[in-house]
């Protein structure tokens, strides 16, 4: 039995047995998350995700846990940019609190399947086409920049998107939200609940949000484990994270530029990587991924609380 295949299957059942844990122990349905209980949950998941880097560690050599580490910390820092249009699409189909929790983890379930998808298909696609990484570095490179510059996210109306266009289209929809159901009888006839599209929305915008996550994270490595592990383990800690962040997110005045930032490191890198890689090791090129990471996202973050206590200390 290969590493690759033990990894997978430890993999795999440390994810069906957080799932229990967290569905079982520490989720109730139809209740209210309160800050403490998501802080519970968030340390939990983040916990299960660093002690996955050292069992990489110690099974696949320390490249391939540095590689799953940088992977997971931009996978991480790119789903705190997205609860800020969750928050949107809740608040725009007016859900009620009670039911973020079960809404959020039957959206992040999809998300997983479509996300495995995706990576299947497009690690399959640069095994063949190398040159396709010349062309999502490019896109990197380009959609990091747009990030820096722009405030797009601000616009965004989830009841205008392409998203619930195609949804209102497919499925006959109701305005009620079914006292939590995802679907309702109406004169004999199956309808669809708010509840239900907010599902498809959070499903459908996370694939989108994959659109950069996923070329970002084979910018830092080309393994199929890391990419696959890196991106569900921080996929399946987005749920506690929107509830401990939901009030805060906003305030990271930041964190976009950050991220930005971050996005245009790794597309360069991709696009010199043949260069790059006569002169500097793989692991030298990890931990400057690691540490580009780790200083634009905490240096966004810290930045915004400054600039926040400052503007309280004015207007005090």
């Amino acid at each position: 039995m290969s590493r690759d295949t033990i990894s997978y299957i430890v993999f795999g059942i440390v994810l069906i047995l957080a799932l229990v844990f967290d569905l079982g122990l520490l989720s109730k349905k139809n209740k209210t998350v309160t800050i403490k209980q998501a802080l519970l949950q968030t340390i939990f998941w983040v916990a299960l995700g660093l002690s996955f880097f050292v069992f990489m560690w110690f099974e696949n050599g320390k490249t391939l846990a540095l590689e799953y580490i940088s992977a997971y910390l931009m996978e991480w820092s790119l789903s705190i940019d997205n609860i800020f249009v969750f928050i949107l699409i809740f608040t725009s189909f007016s859900v009620k609190e009670q039911y973020y929790s079960r809404v959020l983890l039957l959206g992040i379930l999809m998300a997983i399947v479509f996300r495995v998808i995706f990576i299947t298909v497009g690690v399959a696609l640069v095994n063949r086409f190398e040159w396709l990484l010349y062309i999502f570095g490019a896109f990197l490179v380009y959609t990091g920049f747009h990030m820096f510059t722009s405030k797009d996210d601000e616009g965004f109306d989830p009841e205008t998107s392409k998203a619930y266009k195609a949804v209102k289209k497919l499925f006959p929809l109701t305005n009620s939200d079914g006292g939590g159901k995802l679907w309702i009888r109406q004169n004999g006839k199956r309808y669809y609940t708010t509840l239900f599209v907010v599902v498809m929305m959070l499903a459908s915008i996370d694939l989108v949000f994959a659109l950069d996550s996923i070329p970002a994270v084979m910018g830092i490595s080309r393994d199929k484990m890391v990419i696959y592990t890196s991106n569900i383990f921080a996929v399946l800690g987005l749920r506690s994270l929107f509830f401990l962040l939901k009030g805060a997110v906003a305030k990271f005045d930041y964190l976009q530029e950050g991220i930005a930032i971050v996005l245009v490191f790794i597309g360069l890198k991709m696009i010199g990587a043949h260069w790059l890689e006569q002169w500097l090791s793989p692991t030298t090129l990890v931990f400057i991924s690691l540490g580009v990471i780790i200083i634009c996202i905490t240096g966004s973050i810290l930045l915004s609380i400054r600039k926040n206590n400052r503007a309280k200390q004015l207007q005090a």
